[in-house]
C-alpha cells in the first residue's frame, strides 16, 4: 500500500488548482496594500520638485539683492538668468513666479506644483521669511502630499 502511494506521488508532479489560487490571492492583497503607498510617492516628488524650486528662487532673489541692493527688480527673467535651473518648459513639472516686489526690501517668489499646491516664500521688511503653502487648488487639499494642514512648511 505505501508502495503504491509512493509511486503515485512521483508521477504526480506540478501544483494544484487550489494552491495556485492561494498564491494569486495573496498576490492581489500585497498589491492592494502596496500600490497606493507607490502612487502618492510621484505626488510627493512633484511637491518636493516644486519646494526645491521655491528655495533656488529665494536664493536668486538673495543674490540679485546683493548685486542691485534692490529686490524691485526682481522678474522672472533676471532669475532664471542667475539660475539656469529655474528654467522650467511649461506644463513640464513645478511652474515658478515672482510676485512684484511692493518695496526694496521685500519680495514673495511662488511656486506651483503639478499637484496644484502652491508654495511661496516671502521676506518682509524686517527680515522675517514664511514659507506658506496652499493646498486647497491640488488634488489632495491640505495635508495631501507636500502641504502639511498647518499651511506652512
Amino acid at each position: 500500500m505505501l508502495h503504491k502511494l509512493r509511486q503515485r506521488a512521483q508521477s504526480e508532479k506540478g501544483f494544484t488548482l487550489i494552491e495556485i489560487l492561494v498564491v494569486i490571492l495573496i498576490i492581489g492583497i500585497l498589491a492592494a496594500i502596496a500600490l497606493p503607498a507607490f502612487l502618492n510617492q510621484r505626488g510627493k516628488a512633484q511637491d518636493t520638485d516644486a519646494k526645491s524650486q521655491a528655495r533656488t528662487m529665494q536664493t536668486a532673489m538673495e543674490t540679485l539683492y546683493t548685486d542691485e541692493q534692490s529686490y524691485v527688480l526682481g522678474t522672472l527673467a533676471k532669475l532664471q538668468a542667475i539660475e539656469p535651473a529655474l528654467n522650467v518648459a511649461a506644463g513640464k513639472g513645478a511652474q515658478p513666479t515672482v510676485a512684484p516686489a511692493a518695496t526694496a526690501d521685500t519680495y514673495t517668489v511662488v511656486s506651483t506644483s503639478v499637484t496644484g499646491n502652491v508654495f511661496k516664500i516671502s521676506k518682509t521688511a524686517a527680515g522675517v521669511v514664511t514659507r506658506t503653502c496652499d493646498g486647497s487648488g491640488g488634488k489632495g487639499g491640505k495635508g495631501e502630499f507636500g502641504c502639511p494642514t498647518s499651511g506652512e512648511w
